[in-house]
């Protein structure tokens, strides 16, 4: 059994220790905001901070990070307040959206060690893929995240999610007409 803290909650995973960590956040802990793209660490779909840095979580198995500390896109902020989620939000990042976990961990770490990168330095240190190109988008959020950051602009209040029993509705079946 491996034990670490995810989310800021202590979990014991009963799973072979060379499980890759990203399986055992999503299927065993149902966090299922960190995704599964090419399995291999290329494409950063699945980024994690373990212990504050990040890594790419299908790589990474269980059973080498016994008592660190996880965060996973779902605990980097439940209200989308992260300057990284506020400005990916502002400046219109998402396309399909399944790159977009991956991407907010990797530029959250960024900013925190480089609070004032250039444009260089994102394009440099954000090496996930995404299909839909939103590099150019991404690069202005980053750096306009990095001004939340540092105080300089004040962060775009945060649209509100969907309601759940919004979502989808029962539309009662239409009867034919006699």
């Amino acid at each position: 059994m491996t034990k670490f803290t995810v989310n800021n909650q202590p979990v014991e995973y009963r799973m072979d220790p060379a499980t890759p960590l990203l399986f055992a956040l999503r299927d065993a802990s149902n966090l299922t905001g960190t995704k599964y793209g090419c399995g291999t660490g290329h494409c950063g779909a699945c980024i994690v901070h373990v212990d504050g840095s990040p890594k790419k979580s299908c790589l990474v198995p269980i059973g080498s990070i016994e008592g660190s500390l996880v965060t996973t896109i779902e605990g980097l902020s439940h209200d989308r307040s992260h300057p990284i989620q506020a400005a990916f939000l502002a400046e219109n990042v998402s396309q399909c959206g399944f790159c977009i976990p991956g991407m907010v961990m990797a530029a959250a770490a960024l900013l925190k060690a480089n609070p004032h990168p250039s444009e260089d330095d994102i394009r440099s240190g954000i090496t996930n893929i995404c299909r839909c190109g939103i590099y150019p988008r991404l690069v202005d959020a980053i750096q306009r995240a990095g001004r939340i950051q540092r105080g300089e602009e004040t962060a775009p209040t945060p649209r509100p999610g969907i309601d759940p029993s919004d979502a989808a509705r029962v539309v009662p079946a239409l009867t034919p007409a006699p």
